[in-house]
Order: structure tokens, then C-alpha cells, then sequence
């Protein structure tokens, strides 16, 4: 951050901003490094990660030394996601509007996956998650971080939110954590910083105005659509709130914080809408908005839709996937292409009716395809919570062992069984190998593998 200069007009733009305190902002970021956290995958515990919790988090921590996550197996496991401290509020969101009944959630602009993975910790197998991302090269970072989530309630889309308009009501939760013009994220990427102007404050909000609108119908009546930015800026964050308020009937929510977490409650100018800022220096954390406001209007109904042309299941073939699976008969089985996959039967209809409208990109969980009466296992099924353990050997490796594996190198195991096997550091699966009589066959996907060297990039996950 020395290094760096805050763009011309920044700091001005900001001294009327509800709680902004100059000095300590700059000091802040000319001083301190940012703090390091993780989020526990509450589907996948693991105790041997310890720190400060996040306050507004209870499975979030403040690591006391930033590890290299690159050469972590639990991380490749999906034991945890490396997240910004202020992002986990959208947890805390959730908590206080989640209904008991099940809910059709949408995080609209998803990718890299962490409010997802955030959304879907909270969330029972009832809930279905839908995670979007409209930019087509970022879709496989965020169904590989689902995928090492475990879950079977989700599903992966790759489209326009304009797209959505014809799921008329079909979402009970909408979160836009809105592409804006990244000021809160200057202090851990001041590369950032090169990027902002004015002008570019300003066509991030009608970005975000234009993806506003064109999710809206999708969102039920009572239903609550949470909104959040990494800015600083009024324009795009309480401005937004009465461009909303204003021009829907949606009404805001209030959400309890202690004040001790040194959250800045706002409200907006015209309709005094709730807005919750995050200031480095007076929380442990990053600059983040949020906020949420609940619809109370219908946009009319869905269309309904009958899928006549379900598929017919080859039972004799369905009958050799069932073993692999914990409770089959929770999980409703179809296939892509080849590939056998696996959604919570209760999503069934759910499922149909969303590829009809979108692109999907993954859902559920992907169980591999047959040869003859064999099952080639897919990576997704053994980072799966869904997956039969007991169908399979399980090899326990140790810390050397589980980054050969994970660099996809020879593994020298002294296992009477054969077959294949769960590959399992610390209890957590890492992926699929068959053992052999005389080898092992590695079966850690390629496009994943570590190559890097033990110094690698500190910037998995986040946001």
C-alpha cells in the first residue's frame, strides 16, 4: 500500500459519507496489512484451525498467520473457504430473514463462489441454491468451489439477469452482490485503485440499476432481496437503495448489529433505507456494503411448465450407482451426456423447469459414468457429502502423501485392498485413486492439480 497513492478526488468524495473518518482510513491502509479469514464448511468440520472468530460469523476466523493455502489439503478438500471477514455478513443477513420453509435462493453474480458457499452453509436440503455468473470464464472457479462445498441442493447458471425475468416469483431470496467500482477492496488490492474515477463510480450504478431491474420479477412477493457492494461510494450504495425504494414497491428491512462490531448503520436520503458499512479500521475487515429490503408486490405468476420429455432412467444402469450413494432415495438420478448426477429429490421439478429457461452450467453432484458394470467415479462425488464412504476403500495419507497426491504425482501406498479408493488427509476426502497390485493410479483432475512450487499465490477464494 506505500506504494500506492489513493486516486485523485477519492478521499474528498468520501468525507460526508456517513461514519468516514478520514485519518483513521488513511492510516489504515498506509499501516496495516489486511487480516487473513476462513470460513469452516459447517457440512465438513474440522478442528485443527484455529483463530479469532469473526464476530458476526460464528464459523468464520481471523487466522493469527497467513498459511500457504496452495499447500493446505484440507483446503483442497473444502474443509474451509478462504473469505473477507466483512463479506460473512451476508450470513448474519440471512439469519434474521430466512424462513423455516424450504426457499429458492439466487446469488446473482456469483462467482468465485464465497457468498455462495456462505448462502448454502445456511441452508437445509429442502433449499435449492442457484448460483449465476453472467461472465462465462469465471463459471468453472465457482462450480469447482461449490463442488468442494459438497452439496447436492445446487445449481450452477450461466446467464444475463435479464434471463430471469422469466422465473416470474420463482425466488424467495435474491442476493446481487453488484459488480461496483471497488473502492472497498483497495487495501487488499491496491491495484484497484488504478481502475476508479468518477466516471467509473457512475457507470457502475446504472450497471447495477440495469441488473436490479432486470432480477426483480423473479423475486416473490414477501420475499427479500439483499443488496451489496465492496464501495464506498453513496452512488452506488445508498443512492441504489432510494432508486429502489423509489421505483418498486419494496420496503427495508432493518437488521440488528452490537454495536461493539463497529458496523456503520446508514440510511439513505429520500427513503431512509437501512444500509450497513464496513470501514477498515473500525472493523476487522474490508470495505463492504450490504443491505436488505423485502418486496411487497406480486409480478404476477410463473408460467407453469410440464417437461414432457423426461428422461427415461435405464434402471438396470441405476441400480450399479445406488451403492455409491448415502440414501439414494433422497436424490432424485438423471444424466448428462454420460455423466450420472444427483439432485435432492424434492428439487426434481425445480431442476426441469430452470433448464428450460437458463443455461446450466452443473447441477447437483456429479457421479461419474459407467463402463459396462463399473463406475468411474468423478472427482465431484468424492468431495461430496452425498457420497457412500463405505463403497470404496478409503486411504488415509499423510501431510507428504496428500500433496503428491494433489500434484498428481506417483503414490507409493502399502494398501492390501484394491480398487478404488477415497483419498482422505485428516478424515477429509481429497479425490479418487484405484489401487492396483503393483501401482496407483492417480485420479486427481488435471485442470486442478498443484503446480506450483511451496511459495505459492495467497489468493484463493475470497469475496
Amino acid at each position: 500500500m506505500q506504494n500506492h497513492q489513493f486516486p485523485i478526488n477519492f478521499l474528498e468524495s468520501l468525507l460526508n459519507e456517513p461514519g468516514f473518518d478520514h485519518q483513521n482510513f488513511v492510516d489504515t491502509h498506509q499501516k496495516n496489512d489486511s487480516p487473513t479469514s476462513i470460513r469452516i464448511n459447517p457440512f465438513k468440520k474440522t478442528s485443527t484451525k484455529t483463530g479469532e472468530q469473526v464476530p458476526w460469523c460464528a464459523d468464520g476466523l481471523y487466522l493469527y498467520t497467513r498459511p500457504s493455502f496452495t499447500f493446505d489439503p484440507l483446503f483442497h478438500a473444502g474443509a474451509y473457504y478462504v473469505q473477507e471477514a466483512s463479506s460473512m455478513f451476508i450470513g448474519h443477513i440471512l439469519k434474521h430473514i430466512k424462513p423455516e420453509a424450504p426457499v429458492n435462493i439466487i446469488d446473482l453474480c456469483a462467482a468465485p463462489g464465497g457468498k455462495s458457499t456462505l448462502l448454502n452453509s445456511a441452508m437445509t436440503p429442502d433449499d435449492l441454491l442457484v448460483a449465476n455468473e453472467i461472465i462465462k470464464t469465471r463459471v468453472p472457479i465457482l462450480t469447482d468451489n461449490l463442488a468442494r462445498w459438497g452439496t447436492a441442493n445446487t445449481i450452477v447458471t450461466n446467464n444475463d439477469p435479464k434471463d430471469f425475468g422469466r422465473l416470474t416469483g420463482f425466488f424467495d431470496i435474491v442476493l446481487v452482490d453488484a459488480p461496483c467500482s471497488g473502492s472497498g477492496m483497495f487495501r487488499k488490492d491496491p491495484d484497484a485503485m488504478d481502475e476508479w474515477s468518477p466516471a467509473n463510480v457512475n457507470l457502475c450504478h446504472q450497471r447495477q440499476e440495469r441488473i436490479l431491474a432486470d432480477i426483480y420479477p423473479a423475486l416473490k412477493e414477501d420475499g427479500y432481496l439483499i443488496y451489496s457492494t465492496c464501495s464506498y461510494s453513496h452512488q452506488e450504495n445508498e443512492d441504489i437503495l432510494d432508486w429502489l425504494c423509489s421505483t418498486f414497491a419494496l420496503e427495508s428491512i432493518r437488521i440488528p448489529v452490537n454495536k461493539e462490531w463497529g458496523i456503520v448503520e446508514s440510511q439513505s436520503t429520500k427513503k431512509e433505507a437501512w444500509g450497513y458499512r464496513f470501514y477498515p479500521g473500525l472493523v476487522k475487515g474490508e470495505g463492504l456494503f450490504a443491505s436488505v429490503l423485502r418486496k411487497r408486490e406480486s409480478s404476477g405468476n410463473l408460467t407453469s411448465f410440464k417437461n414432457n420429455k423426461n428422461q427415461k432412467v435405464p434402471h438396470n444402469e441405476l441400480d450399479l450407482i445406488k451403492p455409491y450413494i448415502n440414501d439414494p432415495s433422497a436424490y432424485y438420478f438423471f444424466k448428462v451426456n454420460e455423466d450420472w448426477m444427483a439432485i435432492n429429490q424434492q428439487h426434481k421439478e425445480s431442476l426441469n423447469l430452470l433448464q428450460h429457461h437458463l443455461y446450466i452450467k452443473k447441477s447437483g453432484v456429479c457421479i461419474g459414468k459407467l463402463a459396462g458394470r463399473d463406475l468411474i467415479p468423478d472427482h465431484e462425488l468424492a468431495l461430496s457429502i452425498i457420497v457412500n464412504k463405505d463403497a470404496a476403500v478409503q486411504t488415509e495419507l499423510d501431510y507428504d502423501q496428500a500433496i503428491l497426491y494433489l500434484r498428481r504425482e506417483n503414490l507409493n501406498i502399502d494398501e492390501a485392498k484394491k480398487g478404488w479408493s477415497l483419498m482422505n488427509f485428516e478424515g477429509h476426502t481429497l479425490g479418487w485413486a484405484k489401487l492396483l497390485p503393483n501401482r496407483v493410479n492417480n485420479y486427481y483432475p488435471k485442470e486442478l492439480r498443484i503446480l506450483s512450487s511451496p511459495r505459492p499465490s495467497s489468493k484463493e477464494g475470497e469475496r
